[in-house]
């Protein structure tokens, strides 16, 4: 793709990199064969193409943001362009800094809802609060709040050990609305002779902040994270990640401060123990299967795993070899819908997605759907007619 941005902006890291990304496009389209949201809308710039377009055009100085930010907004960022594209373009990296470029500032009811969110999510005790007095009144909130609110709110885990072998994240919305997961994977661990960890201080891992545009305090949360986690790292063999969205994150962080010579190394040095738990726990010979909600699975790869992580197959691998019998599922690449603030801030494209994923994943009558992130777990199971569990509960 030709490009012209401005000159200031080009002389910048995030300038130089936005022209690199731009210019390895071909405008094949490709991408939005497997793009949810153009397979809704049926509009061009509701697709990758379009939307890189859109893209090129604010990098170059557009006077009317409007329309770039509409459509930027409707993108899930699942990155299903990025396993499709044929020249390698770095999508996801691209609309982070568009999206920074515009600010995660919204006019309106939707920035009141922006901020709110951004304030809420990464406080676990007052969202915690806040879901349980929520719980008497989920008839009668709109269905875009009310499918946020679980059927049972629990309390963070915690488990403080100096001498870890293992540091286990709990993540912001996971430790609040699905804690048990992360019990239940310091229990696989530690029956195995594994001396398990959790994060003291942790906050949220930053990607909120990242889709909402607002790369300041993204980075800020990063720099807090590093520092906490970089002073834990002698003598720890991984830092495992049960919740995708928040691991494909932290993964990056070597990336996202890579500008900043304070944080580079140490940055780096995090990313490179990062784990998701499927990864760990593959090297693991003992599993077992626990068969509580049946031996039929429908599972469903997040976005975040399989085109963020770039892990697939793994997963089905670890349930095949324990005993599930994994069901047929069409279309196992495209979104639910979950997409973190999506499901609030985008709700009729993110309901028909989420229509659309449950219809794949139980065509061939499951008894329970696995998942790997808490996102997508609480979203398909505000539609689901089975159990929807994540697949580390699983396992015995």
């Amino acid at each position: 793709m030709k490009t012209d941005l401005d000159a200031a902006f080009l002389a910048t890291d995030n300038g130089k990199r936005a022209n690199e990304i731009l210019r390895s496009c071909v405008h094949c389209g490709f991408c939005n064969a497997t793009c949810p949201t153009y397979q809704v809308t049926g509009d061009e710039l509701d697709g990758p193409r379009g939307r890189i377009y859109l893209v090129r055009d604010l990098l170059e100085g557009a006077e009317d943001a409007s329309r770039v930010t509409t459509h930027l907004d409707r993108c899930l960022t699942c990155r299903a362009c990025e396993t499709t594209c044929p020249s390698g373009v770095q999508y996801g990296e691209l609309v982070e800094i568009a999206r920074n470029t515009i600010g995660p500032h919204r006019s309106g009811f939707d920035g009141m809802l922006r901020s709110v969110l951004k304030r809420l999510i990464p406080d676990t005790p007052l969202m915690s609060q806040l879901l349980k007095l929520g719980r008497p009144f989920r008839r009668l909130l709109p269905e875009r709040f009310a499918h946020q609110v679980p059927a049972s709110v629990g309390e963070p885990y915690s488990q403080l050990a100096a001498d870890a072998s293992v540091i286990v994240l709990g993540g912001c919305v996971q430790g609040t609305v699905t804690p048990a997961t992360i019990r239940h994977l310091v229990a696989l661990l530690e029956k195995r002779g594994v001396t398990v960890s959790t994060l003291e201080g942790e906050v949220c891992c930053g990607s909120l902040d990242l889709h909402l545009g607002d790369e300041s305090a993204a980075l800020a949360l990063v720099r807090t994270n590093v520092d906490l986690l970089h002073a834990r790292l002698e003598g720890v063999e991984a830092i495992v990640s049960s919740a995708s969205g928040c691991g494909v994150t932290v993964k990056d962080y070597g990336r996202l401060l890579a500008g900043d010579p304070v944080y580079r190394d140490k940055a780096q040095e995090v990313s490179d123990k990062v784990m998701d738990a499927g990864e760990y726990l593959a090297q693991i010979e003992d599993l077992r299967a626990n068969e509580e909600h049946g031996s039929r699975v429908a599972w469903h790869s997040p976005c975040t795993l399989q085109h963020g992580q770039k892990i697939t197959g793994l997963i089905e691998g670890i349930l095949g070899g324990v005993g599930y019998d994994l069901v047929q599922v069409r279309d196992t690449h495209l979104c639910c819908g979950s997409a973190g603030t999506y499901s609030i801030l985008q709700h009729d494209i993110s309901s028909e997605l989420k229509r659309r994923k449950l219809e794949a994943l139980q065509m061939d009558q499951p008894e329970v759907i696995a998942t790997a992130n808490v996102g997508c777990q609480t979203h398909l199971a505000s539609g689901a007619g089975v159990p929807v569990v994540h697949w580390i509960e699983l396992l015995n």
